[in-house]
């Protein structure tokens, strides 16, 4: 029986676990390519030897997305699968239509064929976009864990940019760690706040790996949460599923894969920033929930700003800089730091674009609707030397940094500045909580 030629469409995450657990050791598929989208400096590269298991001995060669036409007839691909986050339906049926106009079946896979069982319980947090505050959710959820003494170890969704080996399972339990592994900007956002507040993160390439790791924790584990990435579904089958809304993006969560699959898939539902949303956008949150996930239980949350000096922000010309994925593929005009200088009374936001540099200019080319803020891109490190240098060209009083994670450790800002905090506050009942009290009833860990 002649094996089916497959390539897999992705971005250095759910691409590579898809291989891992569907493609690795299945006889009926040769995996010739990966493609890969939205992270910079990904394609040219392979999926090592070591990774890719026995059936494929020289590795996987990973090349642009752009070359999709061309890699499906001169590898006489009969199968593509799409495998990466936080996209409109728009644009994974734009890709089906090339994928299928060059001859090729186009596929999705599901939870059944990916998720990894864990032998403890699995707590994830999920989100219908990047940016809805998975992250707060997931501290949240540790800190009412962490009360009733229980041990949790959390497992972040992949950012493996760097060497695919090396990153094969990575452990972080002090910020030194973050150094060690070499994280990017993006990788530190996830992992230090979770360190600073003594928790051991897990993150890599092999998550099945990972998970056994986790399990075995030094420092032990009771259960372990999967905190999620951009808008996918996750990588372990969860005892229970938490999934975050955002009424700033009111409708995004029927309309942006796999989000949708995400909010279908919640036992719990959290709608996030409703002291900063439109009562209208709320209601279009619920009635989304009440279509798709009608038996979940709704929570309704805020995100409170605050700062660590507002006499830096009031009266002042201010730099806002924030999260940088929530910016480029969330497409969120907003974020914390812009909250935070109208809160505390800036007398202008300073628009960067006049004053960026190298990978930035790129960054506000590439995405253009980003606005009068600065994203906190470091891919690599020439992205972040270029962060540093836009900050510093800028001609502003103060930075605002919205930013979940100190950037003054990272790179030399030569103004005035204060970080912006932000943290998960449940409204009412039911609340996290009374979900998290009658989970820890139900699998007896108390």
């Amino acid at each position: 029986m002649l094996k089916r030629n497959v390539i897999i469409i992705g971005a250095a995450g759910r691409d590579f676990h898809n291989f891992n657990t569907y493609f690795r050791d299945n006889e009926l598929y040769n995996v010739v390519a990966f493609t890969a989208a939205q992270i910079p400096d990904i394609d040219g590269r392979k999926y090592p030897a070591g990774l890719a298991g026995k059936l494929y001995p020289d590795g996987i060669p990973i090349y642009s997305e752009s070359d999709l036409p061309r890699l499906i007839k001169e590898m006489k691909v009969t199968d593509c699968v799409f495998a990466y986050s936080d996209v409109p339906y728009q644009r994974v049926m734009a890709v089906s239509a090339i994928v299928n106009a060059a001859g090729a079946n186009f596929m999705l896979l599901g939870w059944r064929e990916t998720m990894v069982k864990s032998t403890k319980p699995v707590i994830a947090v999920g989100a219908i976009r990047t940016g809805c505050g998975k992250s707060q959710t997931s501290r949240r959820v540790i800190e009412l864990l962490m009360k009733k003494g229980l041990k949790v170890v959390a497992v972040r969704h992949p950012m493996p940019y760097g060497d695919l080996m090396e990153q094969k399972v990575q452990r972080f339990a002090k910020v030194e760690d973050l150094e060690k592994h070499k994280c990017t900007v993006e990788e530190m956002e996830e992992y230090e706040p979770h360190v600073v507040r003594g928790n051991v993160i897990y993150a890599g390439v092999d998550y099945e790996a990972i998970l056994r790791a986790a399990e075995n924790d030094p420092s032990g584990c009771d259960i372990v949460l999967w905190d999620g990435g951009n808008n996918d579904f996750p990588f372990y089958n969860p005892d229970l599923m938490i999934t975050v809304t955002d009424p700033h993006r009111a409708g995004h969560e029927l309309s942006y894969y796999p989000g949708e699959v995400t909010l279908r898939l919640a036992d719990v539902v959290v709608i996030n920033k409703m002291d900063s949303s439109a009562p209208e956008d709320i209601q279009t949150v619920r009635e989304s929930i009440e279509k798709v996930a009608p038996k979940a239980v709704v929570v309704d949350g805020a995100s409170p700003i605050r700062v660590d000096d507002p006499s830096v922000i009031k009266g002042k010309k201010v730099l806002v800089v924030e999260d940088g994925p929530t910016l480029t593929h969330g497409e969120m005009k907003i974020g914390a730091g812009i909250v935070a200088a109208r809160k505390f009374g800036a007398a202008e936001l300073v628009d960067p674009r006049p004053f960026t540099v190298g990978k930035l200019t790129e960054t506000f080319l590439k995405y253009p609707n980003i606005g009068t803020l600065l994203p906190a891109m470091g891919y690599g490190d020439q992205q972040l030397k270029d962060l540093e240098t836009t900050i510093n060209n800028t001609e502003c009083d103060a930075v605002v940094i919205g930013t979940p994670i100190d950037l003054n450790r990272i790179i030399k800002i030569r103004k005035p500045s204060t970080r912006v905090w932000y943290d998960l506050q449940e409204i009412g009942s039911p609340n996290l909580e009374e979900v998290i009290d009658e989970f820890v009833k139900k699998h007896k860990l108390a």
